[in-house]
This record gives C-alpha cells, sequence and structure tokens, in this order.
C-alpha cells in the first residue's frame, strides 16, 4: 500500500455573515463547496500557501490573521494497477481577512468557481468535511486548534 502525506493550509473568509468557498470538482466530476486553499509546495511556508491558494481559487488576496487549528484526515481508496492508497491529509486552517483583489474563477485548476454564501446556508451546500470542520475551528477556536470531524 502507498503511503501518501498531503500538508495543504485553508481559508475561513467571513464577511458580513458571508463565507468564501470555492467548488471543488472531484475527478469524477462531481462538484462540491471547499474552503478555499490547497497544498504546499515543497519548501513553501504554510502562511505563503494559503495567500497563494486563496488568489488562484478566488482572485482575492487574502491576509492570514489567525491560525484557526490544524485537521488531520486519513482515508483509503484505490490507485492504478489494483494498488491500494494510504492517505494521510494535514490541514492547517486560517482565518483570513480579504485585502484586496477581485472575485474570479480559477481557471484550468481543482475547482472551477467561487462565490460568498450566506453562514445559515452553508449547511444546505453540496461540500466537502474541511467546510464544516473551518466553520467550526472559526466559531469555537479551541485553545488546542483541535475539532473532531
Amino acid at each position: 500500500m502507498n503511503k501518501e502525506l498531503r500538508v495543504a493550509a485553508y481559508a475561513v473568509c467571513v464577511r458580513e455573515e458571508q463565507v468564501l468557498l470555492a467548488r471543488w470538482v472531484a475527478g469524477d466530476g462531481s462538484k462540491r463547496w471547499t474552503l478555499p486553499g490547497g497544498g504546499m509546495d515543497h519548501g513553501e511556508d504554510p502562511y505563503d500557501t494559503v495567500i497563494r491558494e486563496v488568489d488562484e481559487e478566488t482572485g482575492y488576496v487574502v491576509d492570514p490573521v489567525a491560525l484557526l487549528g490544524v485537521h488531520s484526515v486519513l482515508r483509503r481508496y484505490p490507485r492504478k494497477l489494483g494498488k491500494m492508497a494510504d492517505f494521510h491529509g494535514l490541514r492547517l486552517v486560517y482565518e483570513g481577512a480579504i485585502i484586496g483583489g477581485a472575485l474570479r474563477h480559477e481557471e484550468n485548476g481543482s475547482t472551477d468557481m467561487a462565490a460568498w454564501h450566506d453562514l445559515a446556508a452553508v449547511q444546505e451546500l453540496p461540500r466537502v468535511e474541511l467546510v464544516d470542520v473551518g466553520m467550526d475551528l472559526w466559531r469555537e477556536r479551541p485553545r488546542s486548534g483541535h475539532v473532531r470531524a
């Protein structure tokens, strides 16, 4: 079994009772909302990762004003040639303040759309678990930086 580790940084950007989300396109073509952000490049600081990824996926310039927490996820899934992947995702979740840029959609990336959503409507959206984790971290602000998903 292949062991895979992916470290990523994401932003919870809330303003005027709305949260900024990006729509992720899965390999099977399905689409679900997620927090803007993504994988770190080798040698990149996670603080810089979240700034770069939010810009790529939404067009906005973000200021990561606080580290809300760290979330870890484990999954197993099939890979090519009948092999299995033992995936470990480590997600650093920041609170982000939009300080510039303009809303636009990513082209040729893992997301196809970015939009602001009313906080009260997020529970009704097709979304990945990371949205719930990020919103819990943002609301609860646990001193340990940890919530259970």
